[in-house]
């Protein structure tokens, strides 16, 4: 009888040892990334215990140019806190329909703008607007969801509006800013405060300082200076440690 039983036994863990082997290759495929239930904005994939939100689609231009935005967000004091150059190279990544595209454009007549953007229908828009701009050192960039696909050591300053928190791999595409910025580049990085409740955004679509600092230096940035000066959103400045 006890010799059944320990037979019993030792097939019973025979049988879950290669149930424990799926699970830490899945677990090891997965880092750093984890997957589990959350909010009904989120994707279900969470990074150093933030659930990324699901990607605004193009079907939401019209709030992008929505006539109040500069009331609400004040864009003109984000360019003053950029202290763009005649000369500079920008690269706005998730450019949208290209808001801040076209304010950066003649401020950097002498330099060059990368507009990025993973919807092809953004990328149409944009397009679309130049033909009255006629602004001829915009570049418009496919990116894809791991890369902005910029050119390496080619950016000095880039600009990131309330999109961050939608990507779906920040690991992958925070290196691949990391390869595209100059020796001295910073990253702007624009969230709406989460450390503000009344902040009237759903809270998958906000950051905290403290937590866009743990993301960033675990991916070799650092923070520079985060200004207060706009009315909801965190104005980040990130260089490379």
């Amino acid at each position: 009888m006890m010799l059944n039983k320990a037979l019993f036994v030792l097939c019973l863990l025979m049988l879950m040892s290669p149930l424990t082997k799926v699970q830490a290759q899945t677990d090891s495929q997965n880092y750093p990334y984890d997957f589990k239930n959350g909010d009904p904005s989120g994707i279900g994939k969470w990074y150093k215990g933030r659930e990324i939100s699901h990607v605004m689609g193009y079907q939401g231009m019209a709030w992008l140019e929505r006539s109040d935005r500069e009331q609400e967000e004040e864009t003109s004091s984000l360019l003053k806190n950029m202290q763009l150059k005649s000369t500079d190279a920008v690269a706005d990544i998730g450019a949208g329909s290209g808001y801040h595209v076209f304010k950066i454009a003649p401020k950097v007549s002498d330099g060059e703008v990368f507009a990025v953007d993973i919807q092809s229908e953004m990328i149409e828009a944009m397009n679309e607007k130049n033909k009255k701009a006629k602004e001829d050192h915009i570049q418009f960039i496919k990116g894809t969801e791991q890369s902005a696909n910029l050119p390496e050591n080619s950016v000095d300053k880039i600009l990131m509006v309330d999109v961050y928190h939608e990507f779906e791999y920040p690991v992958e595409m925070l290196a691949s800013m990391k390869k595209a910025l100059k020796a001295d580049g910073k990253i702007y990085l624009i969230e709406y405060r989460a450390e503000d409740p009344t902040v009237p955004i759903k809270r998958l679509h906000k950051m905290s300082e403290d937590q866009a600092v743990k993301e960033f230096r675990a991916n070799g940035f650092q923070l520079i200076e985060n200004i207060d000066n706009l009315p909801w959103q965190h104005c980040m400045i990130f260089g490379v440690k």
